[in-house]
């Protein structure tokens, strides 16, 4: 049982349409994603895809969907924590955040009232599924999988974090909304995926549907971005610079000579909220 006149500040951020809530800790994290659900919903609570645990002093970052589970890394959650500790924390023009996924390194391109355009270094994407973890072998360039919404062919992304990008279908919502939730579960993947539907209307331009893991459809989502820009990239769809549009917006993604995705796009705050947690528990 959550405990009466526990109050809790956090302030919502949006990137692109995908909005986090943010706690900064030390805060009552246990009992926050205890009422995930509830409090991630539009009509019974403030409304979200999800939550960020924000560590000022060590510049860390945990990422949880509306169903309480923890996600490696979110591309648009790297930027709305970025828009935070500058925000919030007087961050500098460069710094690092750290997800369990691992360090990303940011860089602040602008900052004008509530909200800061930065870029940030997503790391090397890999083609292993092992690195997913997807049950095939080595780097497969395609893989084949069966749904009860029909076979798709598929290129398997990690970028931190699991991507199923799957080819030749049609990039619609309701296109993504009838695949995302069977290939999500698909027991080729033992802890689940996110998957996006993708376009390329030309060489430096690429359209979007996204199904996240854990949290649905989604109107925009940093690291579907760049998994999309790195199987586009391996399959010599598009150059090394590539617009991906979603839609909630537009993210720029470019492949250094390292091999590593930086992408560069906007991050607002929206509101601050002080709840009492006892008004989500039960009795």
């Amino acid at each position: 049982m959550i405990e009466r006149l526990m109050r809790i500040d956090l302030i919502k951020y949006e990137a692109l349409g995908n909005d986090y809530l943010v706690l900064d800790l030390p805060g009552p994290l246990d009992e926050l994603v205890q009422i995930l659900p509830l409090l991630c919903d539009r009509h019974r609570g403030l409304g979200s895809d999800g939550l960020l645990a924000f560590d000022p002093k060590a510049m860390t970052v945990r990422i949880f969907n509306p169903d309480r589970s923890e996600a490696q890394k979110s591309g648009n959650g790297l930027r709305i924590a970025a828009a935070h500790a500058v925000l919030e924390h007087r961050a500098g023009d460069r710094f690092e955040l750290r997800t369990p996924g691992g360090p990303n390194p940011v860089h602040i391109l602008a900052s004008k009232g509530p909200e800061v355009t930065s870029e940030v270094d997503i790391g090397r994407p890999s083609f292993l599924a092992a690195d997913l973890p997807a049950r095939f072998d080595g780097e497969p360039d395609r893989v084949s999988l069966d749904t009860p919404a029909g076979r798709v062919d598929a290129m398997l992304v990690s970028v931190g974090n699991p991507h199923c990008v799957v080819f030749d279908q049609p990039v619609t919502a309701d296109r993504v909304i009838e695949l995302g939730p069977h290939l999500e579960r698909h027991s080729a993947f033992p802890e689940r995926t996110n998957v996006q539907l993708f376009e390329v209307v030309d060489r430096e331009h690429v359209r979007v549907e996204i199904w996240e893991r854990g949290a649905g459809y989604t109107l925009a989502s940093g690291t579907s971005a760049s998994a999309v820009a790195a199987a586009c990239m391996r399959s010599g769809l598009v150059d090394d610079r590539v617009t991906i549009e979603m839609p909630g917006g537009r993210l720029d993604v470019r492949r250094e000579v390292s091999g590593h995705l930086v992408q560069s796009g906007p991050a607002r705050r929206v509101y601050r909220a002080t709840l009492d947690l006892a008004d989500f528990g039960q009795d």
